[in-house]
């Protein structure tokens, strides 16, 4: 059925914001491929996501004006995809995008034929000619006409471009011996390109690029390398003085669109503030910096107070959008700020100033001069932000993402775990249970819940995310009941998306609307899921100590990087995670639960490389905490740093402990 707009069932607020257009839209299903098929008409697949800027331009601009929309009813099957609730769909047509030579980015809009293969395709285009593009209805009756008269030809190069596409996404490699030096010569690559005076990738737009600094942050940590940390650090810093950080509400926003971290594009995404979380914590952890303290907490409260739906889980993401234009919830007046402070403002002004580049035609925007330093200022920010909440909020996309809530749960897990902070364990314990609850009676996770929809089958990196969260609590917690729920999780990896030579795919076994089935290697602005899957089963083996999931660990991380170093490119998670597979090490701490001196001092340096299993004073002692099936002495405090199958001697006191582990952490 292909004469109406079919979107208005759909849960997706993407998918919704468009069901009034006079565009005759359908969501990616089977029924919507095989319409395609029976009308001989080519499919025009546009995908985005609901805090997407130029997606709402486009939509304006074309998807909404009844001439646009009567070309592509005459001559398309309509086809408009979510890409958070389906980013498979999304990497295969990213990836063909990227084939033919066209940067990618959202929108995304791609023609297929109408069996799903990808032959042309751009990105955002205007109604009109302008901004050196083409207008949008020029476009449909140029790929029309090419269509009606060049059929075979582009029959044949669709052919070639799937094929492409299906060699760089689902194609075998020889699996390579592991090792630690693909993440050093990127790390190296990486630390060159970094912007000396602002940090971060130098150019503009800039980036968060977790993945990156994560590589960085391991370069550094393997060759002793201080400069390369520092490099970390310093691009926090300076990201988080920058008006891409909300300092008067919290949260990290997408990216910047200068080279000095100022004017943001201001949708907020969940990703990037878990991730932002997890770098704090290594960061505050070698440098004891309070700003990074101080921004872990901004993010959680912003998370708790914004982000939080019925399901007690976050939703994904805020709009950039507010009353039809970008940015205008955060921007400030100087009028603003001096009616809202009352005499107060020279005091906010010696933290922040109002900034307002000349590219700039909003309203200026803070930035942070100097640290927060008194209590004066807390009062300034906590006025300031009960004023905006009388302000038209930007949308909320409210679907709760499986993978992106586990990266927050990990992240906030490690922040109460480092900070020894019980509020925010509440908090990881409880998004847990929020996720943990949408799962079917055989214990398979959705891959998004939106109110009572869920959406099954979940992709591989929703399991992988999950088990690295329930790895991290574990650690806070001292619960295996976490480890429990992390083994079925990866005996539903193995069964329902394993490829058959220790690899992963990223759609399950049961998924039937997907034109190539692929791995998911290539990252994204989170690691890609192989990245994910690998670092998964390697902490999970390692908390176990299971020598089955250990050989499966180690057999897909090298696959995985046997595919990376011919691939080239977007391969940083793959090479972190074969990093970790080969220097991860165990902590097993003998302790007086009361005291707890030796957990204060592991606690105190958060380790990316580093399992922490905590046991109390004279417990039964376990063979597979440590290798060649030794037995501990739980008589007394202690602790055992393993790495592979060594352990070192024993240490018995903070210092001794607080030592070894400053030695291994490069402590700034």
């Amino acid at each position: 059925m292909t004469g109406e707009n079919l979107l208005a069932g759909e849960t997706s607020p993407y998918l919704q914001q468009h069901r009034n257009n006079p565009v005759h839209w359908q969501p990616w299903r089977q029924e919507a491929l095989d319409s395609a098929i029976r009308s001989d008409k080519p499919i025009l697949l546009s995908v985005g996501y609901s805090a997407c800027h130029w997606c709402h331009v486009m939509a304006h601009e074309c998807f909404e004006d009844e001439d646009v929309a009567s070309v592509m009813n005459a001559h398309f099957v309509n086809i408009k995809v979510d890409r958070e609730e389906r980013p498979d769909i999304d990497q295969i047509y990213m990836a063909a995008l990227h084939a033919t030579g066209e940067q990618g980015g959202w929108p995304l809009t791609m023609f297929l034929t109408p069996d799903g293969r990808p032959f042309w395709g751009g990105t955002y285009f205007p109604k009109q000619p302008r901004y050196g593009r083409p207008g949008f209805i020029q476009v449909l009756n140029s790929v029309h006409q090419a269509w009606t008269q060049r059929r075979n030809d582009i029959d044949n190069g669709a052919t070639e471009l799937t094929d492409h596409v299906a060699s760089r996404l689902s194609a075998n490699q020889p699996p390579s011996q592991l090792s630690v030096r693909p993440a050093i010569e990127l790390g190296n690559r990486i630390s060159d390109l970094i912007d000396p005076k602002f940090g971060g990738i130098s150019g503009a737009p800039k980036f968060p690029n977790a993945p990156y600094m994560t590589t960085l942050w391991l370069a550094g940590l393997e060759t002793a390398d201080t400069s390369k940390i520092d490099r970390v650090t310093d691009s926090l810093e300076k990201m988080l003085a920058g008006g891409i950080y909300d300092h008067v509400g919290g949260g990290l926003c997408r990216y910047s669109t200068d080279s000095e971290w100022i004017v943001p594009h201001f949708e907020k995404m969940l990703y990037d503030n878990a991730q932002l979380i997890e770098l704090c914590v290594l960061a505050h952890g070698i440098s004891g910096n309070d700003l990074f303290r101080n921004r872990i907490e901004n993010t959680i409260e912003w998370l708790e107070r914004e982000m939080l739906t019925d399901t007690a889980a976050y939703a994904s993401s805020l709009d950039a959008d507010s009353e039809g234009e970008e940015g205008k919830f955060y921007l400030w007046t100087p009028e603003e700020i001096s009616s809202v402070l009352n005499g107060s403002e020279n005091e906010f002004y010696t933290t922040f100033d109002l900034v307002k580049p000349t590219a700039w035609e909003g309203d200026p925007i803070v930035v942070r001069k100097s640290p927060e330093s008194n209590e004066t200022i807390r009062s300034c920010l906590e006025k300031l932000r009960t004023h905006r909440e009388t302000r038209i909020r930007p949308g909320r996309d409210d679907k709760v993402l499986t993978d992106w809530n586990g990266l927050a749960i990990h992240a906030i897990a490690m922040a109460a775990r480092h900070f020894d902070n019980a509020a925010w364990q509440s908090i990881a314990e409880r998004l847990f249970n929020s996720v943990s609850a949408q799962q079917d009676k055989s214990g398979r996770l959705p891959h998004s819940v939106n109110g009572k929809s869920k959406l099954f089958p979940a992709l591989s990196q929703d399991y992988a995310a999950m088990i690295n969260a329930a790895v991290s609590l574990y650690q806070l917690t001292h619960d295996t009941s976490y480890l429990n729920r992390a083994r079925h999780w990866a005996d539903l990896l193995h069964s329902d998306y394993g490829s058959g030579d220790g690899g992963y795919f990223l759609t399950a076994s049961s998924a039937t609307d997907v034109p190539v089935r692929i791995r998911g290697d290539i990252d994204e602005a989170t690691p890609s899921a192989t990245s994910q899957i690998t670092t998964a089963l390697v902490r999970l083996a390692t908390a176990t100590g299971s020598t089955e999931l250990h050989d499966e660990a180690i057999a897909c991380a090298q696959g995985a990087l046997g595919r990376a170093l011919k691939q080239g490119h977007g391969q940083a998670g793959i090479f972190n995670s074969a990093y970790l597979a080969t220097r991860q090490s165990k902590l097993v701490i003998v302790d007086d639960i009361q005291t707890a001196t030796l957990s204060a001092v592991a606690r105190s340096f958060p380790d990316l490389r580093r399992v922490d299993i905590t046991l109390p004073i004279g417990s039964k002692a376990d063979t597979a905490l440590v290798p060649e099936n030794a037995l501990l002495d739980t008589s007394e405090p202690g602790a055992w740093l393993c790495t592979g199958q060594t352990c070192l001697p024993p240490v018995r006191s903070a210092s001794e402990l607080q030592k070894l582990l400053s030695d291994r952490s490069l402590t700034l």
